[in-house]
């Protein structure tokens, strides 16, 4: 049964997708097989989310306006926060916002040296023509990253899994990691709030940061212009999940929440397969437009068991 946009609490029960990968940057589908995807596994809201990059989001529209999908075009913009990398994701971005597109075209030159240079230290390691090999991995010559080369280093058969690539090759102090100096904080969420979008912080639980320079970063994203921050991730576990609703309270953040898609055999969970996010929460999407649209289309309750509520208001 459809559930009317006035229900109190159809929002929270939505299905909603809102960090997936595609070709263009570091998964392995293209835009419009992820978008087919999400269809057939009950996604109700979607967003693509590429790295650094828009360049997937006209197909992507395309493919969820034949499939009646409401959409929303994303993008993640990698930052440099304290030493470590960190991800923003920006929903309902326009993509054709100059100074998005500028900001992200001076990311992606930097990705790519950091590639070139990547290439050369595994060859010192003995894996020669990483970088060429890393090419035929992506669809998109200037997002080469660790996932393309890692996916080339198994296929020499030199791992068995692109996790294990890591593990031994492309992790920090590891023969092939090469740090980035990407985009700073305050310039990721400029540029997508100056193309009318959304900043939520995302997956906060993957980043190696301890509990005071974990809420230095928050607090400094939310005086940045943040506005939302992931709390039912693919990378998170339950007890995340919990944490982290009571750190949108904390900090007075809208929930989001995402499975953090790559492809079928790269990915922690399927895309639309998370738990709704708790009871107590604000959803990233609450007045979206597309928000009132899925939910007059509205299938059954996300997949998996809803979160015990732990966070009060």
């Amino acid at each position: 049964m459809n559930a009317p946009a006035d229900v109190p609490g159809a929002p929270l029960r939505l299905n909603a997708d809102l960090h997936a990968h595609s070709r263009v940057s570091d998964g392995s589908l293209a835009p419009a097989e992820v978008v087919r995807r999400a269809h057939e596994h009950g996604v109700e809201l979607l967003a693509l989310t590429d790295h650094d990059e828009v360049g997937g989001l006209a197909e992507a529209a395309s493919a969820a306006a034949r499939l009646g999908l409401p959409f929303v075009p994303g993008v993640e913009i990698s930052v440099t926060w304290g030493g470590e990398t960190i991800h923003v994701v920006g929903l309902r971005i326009d993509p054709g916002c100059q100074a998005l597109c500028d900001g992200l075209a001076r990311t992606r030159s930097g990705r790519d040296a950091r590639a070139r240079e990547m290439g050369e230290d595994l060859a010192r390691a003995g894996i020669a023509d990483a970088y060429a090999g890393a090419l035929r991995f992506v669809g998109n010559p200037a997002m080469v990253g660790r996932t393309h080369f890692a996916r080339f280093i198994v296929e020499q058969g030199v791992c068995r899994d692109v996790h294990e690539v890591f593990q031994r090759y492309l992790s920090e102090g590891k023969p092939g990691f090469v740090p980035h100096r990407w985009a700073s904080l305050g310039d990721a969420v400029g540029w997508i709030r100056g193309a009318g979008g959304v900043a939520v912080l995302a997956h906060p639980g993957r980043y190696r940061l301890g509990e005071t320079a974990l809420w230095s970063l928050i607090a400094g994203f939310r005086d940045a212009g943040g506005e939302g921050i992931e709390v039912v991730s693919g990378s998170h576990t339950r007890d995340q999940y919990r944490r982290f609703a009571q750190v949108a309270h904390e900090f007075g953040l809208r929930a989001s929440r995402g499975s953090d898609f790559h492809g079928p055999d790269e990915s922690r969970v399927e895309l639309g397969s998370l738990p709704a996010l708790p009871d107590t929460l604000v959803p990233v999407w609450l007045d979206w437009p597309e928000t009132a649209q899925a939910i007059s289309r509205s299938a059954p309750a996300p997949a998996g068991t809803d979160v015990p509520s732990t966070a009060r208001a």
